[in-house]
C-alpha cells in the first residue's frame, strides 16, 4: 500500500516536471509592505519556504568574527519559553523541518510545513527568529561544536588551502578569514555577543523570500507579517567591495600527506556583467562539465594525474572570481599544475571549437528544466533570483540567453577574461618540483 501511495506521488511529480520548467512565479506584497516570490501549486499538502538575510557571516562585528555562525547554530536550540528539547518536540510533533544556514553572503533558512499545521510551525519559526534564547548550556554545546569543526579544519589539506587563498586574496575584508572564527574568537563569544550578532545580520531591509507549494497569494502575505513582526528594520552596513591580491603564481603550504591538494584562481566577472552568460559556457567548457571538460581531458583522462579537477565562476556579492581544484600525488601535482596553466592559456589564446559549444549548450539547456524538480528546489531558485536582481522572467528566458552565445562571445571572453599569469594556485602537501613564487 506504501509502496503504490509512493508510486503514485512519483508519477504525478515527474508528470509535472515539463510544467516546472515553465513556473508561473508571482510576486506578492505584503500589507506590512514585505515582498516574496511564490510558485503556487495544491499538488501536495505542504509549502516550502526559502528565507535569506543578506551580508551573512560578513557581517560580523570588528574582533567578534565567528559570532554570526555560532548564533545561526543557535537557532533552533531552545526559542520563547521553550528549552532546546522542548523546541525540538514541537518541531517533530508538527511534522515541521527548519534549517539554518550561513555563509559569507547570507544567512539562509529553509522551512517545510504541512497545510494543516501551517499556522502552528509558523510560529514556532517566528520565536526561533524573534526569540532565541541562547541558554547556557546550548552556547557551551554548539560552541564546542563549531571549535571542534575549527580543530578539523586545521589538519585538512583542503580547509588549510581554502583559507590560505582567502588570506591572499581578500586582505582586510571579511572575505578573508573563515566563518566560523578561530579558537580564540569563539571561545570569548558571550550572550550579548549573539544578540547583537542576530540584529546585525537578520533585519528587514536585507530580506528575501521565496515560497512554493500549497499556499495563496494572499496566505502568503499574511504569513509574512505574521513571521517577521518584531525583527530590527535596519541591519548593520554591508562591508563593501574586498580587494583582489592576486598576483598570480604558487604559494606553498607543507603539510604531510601522500597527495597534495590544490586550489587556483583570478579575477572574474560579476554576475550582472553582460558577459556573464558567455563566461558561464566558456568555463563549462574549460573546467565546468565534469569528463566532457578540458582540464578533466587533459590533466585525468590523458595523463592520469589526478580523480578529478575543475573550475568554476564565483561571482559573490563583494568579488568576483574564477575558480578550481584538484588533487594529486606529490610526485604529479607540479605536472597537473603546468597542465592547468596551459590549458587557461589555451582558452583565453583560441577559444572554443564549435564541437565544443554545441556540447555545451545542449548539456546547459536540457539540465535546467530538471533542477525545478520539487517545492524546496524551486523555493531555492527562486529566493537565489532574487537576490542575483534577476526578474521572474528569467526562468523563460534563461536557455535563450544560453542558445544566444556564440564561438566568437566565448573566444572574446576567454581572451578578456582569462589570464594565466595572474592565475595564483595554493598547493598544500609535500609537492616535488614546486616552490612558492609569491
Amino acid at each position: 500500500m506504501i509502496r503504490a501511495v509512493f508510486s503514485s506521488l512519483a508519477f504525478v511529480l515527474l508528470a509535472a516536471l515539463p510544467l516546472r520548467a515553465e513556473v508561473e512565479i508571482q510576486e506578492v506584497t505584503s500589507t506590512g509592505g514585505l515582498h516574496a516570490w511564490l510558485v503556487e501549486s495544491h499538488e501536495v499538502p505542504f509549502v516550502s519556504l526559502e528565507i535569506r538575510f543578506q551580508g551573512g557571516a560578513s557581517l560580523d562585528a570588528p574582533g567578534k568574527r565567528g559570532a554570526i555562525n555560532l548564533m545561526t547554530g543557535l537557532l533552533d536550540e531552545g526559542a520563547g519559553e521553550m528549552d532546546a528539547r522542548a523546541f525540538a518536540r514541537e518541531r517533530d510533533a508538527l511534522a515541521a523541518s527548519y534549517r539554518f544556514d550561513v555563509g559569507a553572503d547570507s544567512l539562509a533558512i529553509s522551512a517545510r510545513m504541512l497545510t494543516e499545521n501551517r499556522d502552528q510551525a509558523v510560529g514556532l519559526l517566528r520565536q526561533a527568529l524573534v526569540a532565541p534564547r541562547f541558554d547556557a548550556d546550548a552556547i557551551d554545546r554548539v560552541r564546542a561544536q563549531v571549535i571542534s569543526g575549527i580543530r578539523s579544519d586545521a589538519t585538512d589539506p583542503n580547509a588549510i588551502a581554502g583559507e590560505t587563498f582567502d588570506r591572499i586574496a581578500y586582505g582586510d575584508h571579511p572575505y578573508a578569514t573563515p566563518i566560523s572564527g578561530t579558537e580564540k574568537s569563539v571561545g570569548a563569544l558571550t550572550r550579548d555577543d549573539l544578540i547583537a550578532a542576530r540584529d546585525r545580520v537578520m533585519a528587514r531591509d536585507r530580506l528575501f523570500v521565496a515560497a512554493a507549494g500549497d499556499i495563496s497569494a494572499e496566505d502568503l502575505g499574511r504569513l509574512l507579517d505574521r513571521l517577521f513582526e518584531g525583527l530590527p528594520e535596519t541591519g548593520a552596513p554591508m562591508p563593501g567591495p574586498a580587494p583582489l591580491n592576486l598576483a598570480g603564481g604558487v604559494k606553498v603550504v607543507p603539510f604531510e600527506t601522500p597527495q597534495s591538494v590544490a586550489v587556483f584562481g583570478q579575477r572574474g566577472l560579476e554576475r550582472d556583467d553582460p558577459d556573464f552568460f558567455a563566461a558561464f559556457v566558456m568555463n563549462q567548457i574549460l573546467g565546468g562539465g565534469g569528463f566532457g571538460a578540458r582540464l578533466m581531458e587533459e590533466v585525468r583522462v590523458k595523463r592520469g594525474l589526478t580523480y578529478g579537477v575543475y573550475s568554476y565562476l564565483m561571482p559573490m556579492d563583494h568579488a568576483a572570481l574564477i575558480m578550481g581544484g584538484v588533487a594529486s600525488g606529490n610526485d604529479k601535482i607540479a605536472e597537473a599544475v603546468e597542465v592547468i596553466r596551459d590549458e587557461w592559456a589555451r582558452m583565453a589564446e583560441a577559444g572554443a571549437t564549435e564541437e565544443e559549444l554545441e556540447k555545451v549548450k545542449t548539456y546547459l539547456t536540457g539540465a535546467y528544466p530538471l533542477r525545478f524538480d520539487g517545492n524546496a528546489p524551486i523555493a531555492r531558485i527562486l529566493v537565489g533570483m532574487q537576490m542575483e536582481g534577476l526578474t521572474p522572467d528569467y526562468v523563460r528566458t534563461r536557455n535563450d540567453r544560453i542558445r544566444a552565445v556564440t564561438l566568437e562571445d566565448v573566444r572574446r571572453v576567454a581572451a578578456e577574461l582569462l589570464d594565466p599569469a595572474h592565475l595564483q594556485f595554493v598547493v598544500v602537501g609535500q609537492p616535488q618540483g614546486l616552490e612558492t613564487t609569491n
